[in-house]
C-alpha cells in the first residue's frame, strides 16, 4: 500500500456506508464516534482520513469533519494499516507492540474494528 493507494480502503469504507441506508444506521449506531486515521508511509509523509460514525456515516479527508471533535485518533503506518484491514492484523496487538498509537478515548477506540471489518468484507467480494 502505498501512499497514493492509502484512500482506497477508505472509498470502500464510504461505498458501504452510502450503498445501504440500514448498514449505515447500523454502523453510526456501533461505532457512535468519530474516528481519525493518521497514517504515514516510510518517507515519513503523512496523511488522514477520518470516518464520522456520530450522526452521518461519512468519510473524508481530513483529521476529522468541519466544526466537529474527533473523538479518536488512530496513527500507525500504512504497512500496519494495510495489514489491519486486510485482516492480517489485530488492532489491539499493534497496540500493545506500540505499532498503533491512540489519541482520545480508547474505550471508542475499540468500535472501529466494526468499521474496518466491513472494509475486509467489501475487499473480498
Amino acid at each position: 500500500m502505498s501512499l497514493s493507494h492509502r484512500e482506497r480502503p477508505f472509498d470502500v469504507i464510504s461505498e458501504a456506508l452510502s450503498a445501504s441506508e440500514s448498514e449505515r444506521k447500523d454502523a453510526i449506531k456501533k461505532g457512535g464516534a468519530v474516528f481519525a486515521f493518521t497514517l504515514r508511509n516510510r518517507e515519513g509523509q503523512v496523511e488522514s482520513w477520518y470516518i464520522d460514525l456520530k450522526d452521518d456515516g461519512v468519510v473524508g479527508r481530513g483529521i476529522g469533519p468541519e466544526g466537529k471533535k474527533t473523538d479518536v485518533n488512530l496513527i500507525m503506518s500504512e504497512q500496519d494499516f494495510g495489514q489491519l484491514i486486510a485482516g492480517k492484523a489485530n488492532a489491539q496487538r499493534l497496540f500493545m507492540a506500540g505499532r498503533l498509537k491512540v489519541k482520545g478515548d480508547v474505550m471508542k477506540a475499540t468500535r472501529a474494528e466494526v468499521v474496518l471489518k466491513k472494509a475486509q468484507v467489501k475487499a473480498k467480494l
